[in-house]
């Protein structure tokens, strides 16, 4: 309760224009939503361009918060939609397909904790930006597909194919 308290009362500084709650809410947040960035973009300047103009947008939108989810919830929204935005515009490539078909994982969820987190750090990075997008979306940042869809503007079975190829090609990557 006296968490909820003092990030109402942070947001509400940040609204009136206080500089230092800005400054403070800025260094509550900013190393999550820079390693969001950074796994969404894969690129470190990027990342930071993005998480900069994201910040911009959370001064500018606070007064609009509703205080029903946390504020690092309602910045990890406004951080997601911004990264999209930025491989939209990098001409993010993800394929359609039909409603209803669905790649099925080839390998069983249970074997996943088997890698190691910088090796998948590192399969990640080398994956085209729709799939890492979605893949980053789902698996890191706990998004499910049809959030996902609606975020991206995709249906939901392409959101769930182009995380199993995302998947099938970490694993090839790390076996390589």
């Amino acid at each position: 309760m006296e968490q909820l308290n003092f990030q109402r009362e942070l947001v509400e500084r940040c609204i009136e224009g206080d500089r230092n709650a800005q400054y403070n809410l800025y260094r509550m947040y900013s190393k999550g939503m820079y390693n969001i960035c950074l796994r969404m973009l894969n690129n470190s300047m990027e990342a930071e361009d993005v998480l900069q103009e994201s910040f911009m947008d959370v001064y500018r939108k606070l007064h609009t918060y509703k205080f029903e989810s946390t504020p690092g919830a309602w910045i990890k929204r406004i951080v997601v939609n911004n990264c999209i935005n930025k491989l939209r515009k990098k001409k993010l490539h993800i394929e359609e397909i039909e409603e209803g078909r669905y790649v099925a994982d080839v390998i069983h969820e249970k074997e996943d904790y088997k890698y190691e987190v910088k090796k998948i750090k590192k399969a990640m990075s080398a994956l085209p930006d729709g799939y890492r997008a979605i893949f980053s979306l789902y698996a890191m940042e706990g998004y499910d597909h049809q959030e996902i869809a609606q975020i991206m503007n995709i249906s939901e079975s392409t959101s769930k194919s182009q995380y199993s190829r995302a998947k099938k090609k970490i694993r090839e990557l790390m076996s390589s």
